[in-house]
């Protein structure tokens, strides 16, 4: 084994060489020697055993099979197999509170505000109880500076009256998602409501008065440490509103007649959200403003159905006994025995066709 691992090791230093340097019968005889070896095997069998220990044969999953097909039992064999734990059944979902569900100690506005001037004596009264209810204010608004410490009575309404232009444009022009950043959860769907298939032309001119905050609350959902802002501008705005259904025409408002508006805006932020932002809540309307008038609607108009009068054959042999004797019978009769008659020889009823209007 020794010579034949030499002669071996000969033959492979002389291809090595080069074919110059070696005689002609060394170089045929080096050439007629054909020996075969994997360029894959290690030149050293020294380590021949641990490099076999190096692969560790193991069953690879069956990555075709369904977990649903397989029975409970084996189904647990796996996951011990695999290290897997059982799952758990979750029953809580994970909810984020946005906003609130209303208005919480809504601000009253007193009857006849932006008609009578402070100088007479509803006016005065009411300037007098605007002050009796602004120290719940003052608490709540300092409760909000520990917040946000930017937050000015002063600057806030100016802030709220560009959000509330903001939005009612983005309405008017239908612009969904660019309205989700103006208002609330709440105060979407409402402002959405009965908004397609129609035509809204609103346009604001002026403030006849400057916006004021008249009411601010403070208060916590849940936990104490998750508040809710919620500050009441006022506005007295000098707007125009005009509504147009499906088919181009007028239902609500005017192109060219402007009115005052005098509203109550409640805009509300979650102040212990640090991405948190001032948003359109909702409006306040109060209990003695009279109702408006409905906007013409069209809709169809199915005319009631005649009512058949059904007749006994004992009251309709009677009644051609007497047209046969020639007396005179009621109107009633007459009527009775011509639906009866009509309803046995035709079979049909005396219904009249419905009509529609659009």
């Amino acid at each position: 084994m020794e010579l034949l691992s030499s002669t071996r090791n000969c033959i492979k230093f002389l291809q090595c060489v080069q074919p110059g340097m070696l005689t002609p019968a060394v170089q045929s005889l080096v050439q007629s020697q054909q020996v075969r070896h994997r360029q894959t095997k290690h030149w050293n069998p020294k380590f021949k055993k641990l490099r076999k220990l190096k692969f560790v044969k193991m069953d690879l999953p069956d990555f075709q099979e369904k977990a649903s097909e397989l029975p409970q039992d084996e189904l647990k064999k796996r996951m011990k197999e695999r290290g897997f734990l059982p799952p758990r059944p979750w029953l809580e979902r994970p909810f984020h509170i946005s906003c609130t569900g209303g208005i919480f100690e809504a601000y009253v506005p007193p009857e006849g505000d932006g008609k009578k001037s402070f100088i007479s004596t509803a006016g005065a009264k009411q300037k007098f109880e605007f002050l009796e209810k602004k120290s719940k204010s003052m608490l709540a608004v300092r409760k909000i500076r520990t917040y946000e410490e930017d937050f000015d009575t002063d600057n806030f309404p100016t802030l709220a009256q560009d959000i509330y232009i903001a939005a009612h444009r983005y309405m008017a022009d239908k612009e969904k998602h660019k309205l989700r950043e103006h208002v609330t959860e709440r105060c979407y769907p409402e402002m959405m409501h009965n908004v397609k298939d129609k035509t809204i032309r609103w346009t604001f001119l002026k403030s006849l008065e400057p916006p004021r905050m008249v009411h601010a609350r403070v208060t916590d959902v849940i936990s104490k440490e998750n508040l809710f802002a919620q500050v009441t501008v006022r506005f007295h705005t000098q707007q125009m509103l005009a509504i147009y259904d499906r088919f181009g025409r007028l239902m609500h408002g005017s192109e060219i007649l402007a009115k005052d508006v005098l509203e109550y805006v409640v805009f509300e932020k979650h102040i212990s959200n640090e991405y948190g932002r001032w948003r359109l809540h909702d409006k306040i309307i109060p209990d003695w403003l009279p109702p408006k008038q409905p906007a013409p609607i069209t809709y169809q108009l199915i005319e009631d159905a005649v009512e058949e009068v059904a007749v006994e054959p004992k009251q309709l042999e009677e009644g051609q006994k007497k047209l046969e004797a020639g007396g005179a019978e009621s109107e009633e009769v007459k009527v009775a025995t011509t639906a009866a008659a009509a309803s046995t020889s035709t079979g049909s009823s005396t219904t009249k066709p419905n009509a529609t209007a659009i």
